[in-house]
């Protein structure tokens, strides 16, 4: 088994034996490194976003000081739903290892597949997603690409 993975399951365990969450644990590698873990912990925090890449994330951010984690692994028990899966690619991480398939996740009760068919058609949103205001907002846009010290991510 990947010394990784070992890890990442015994986060999860961590975790689901706490009462945090679901069974998904998560670490963070970097140069063949840890550089931090993470597990589940939506019913812990009371934040559905709290999800074992998302923690494993954040503390690799707090560790290395950066939002950047160009460079990084990350090895996690299940894979990735959308907001996972995206927030590593907006971390920059540059491989996902995962253990369990989404399908796994649907087995024990867990609904991602019916985000990625959503979001994949955006159109299945219906009312749910509705534009607002958008002069004002691309008066805002227009405000920050005028500044010259900004972070475009």
């Amino acid at each position: 088994m990947n010394k990784f993975m070992q890890m990442a399951i015994e986060e999860a365990k961590q975790g689901i034996t706490s009462g945090h969450g679901g069974p998904f644990g998560s670490v963070i590698v970097k140069d063949g490194k840890v550089v931090a873990k993470g597990h589940n912990r939506v019913v812990q925090n009371n934040d559905p976003t709290c999800h074992g890449e998302v923690d494993a994330i954040r503390n690799a951010c707090q560790v290395l000081g950066t939002f950047d984690l160009s460079g990084c692994e990350i090895y996690t028990t299940g894979e990735p739903c959308p907001m996972c899966l995206c927030a590593c690619m907006w971390a920059n991480i540059s491989k996902i290892y995962y253990g369990c398939t989404i399908g796994d996740n649907a087995e024990i009760g867990f609904r991602d597949d019916s985000f990625y068919q959503k979001v994949a058609d955006r159109s299945q949103l219906g009312q749910y997603l509705a534009q607002l205001d958008h002069e004002h907002c691309q008066e805002l846009f227009a405000f920050y690409k005028s500044m010259t010290n900004k972070t475009n991510y």
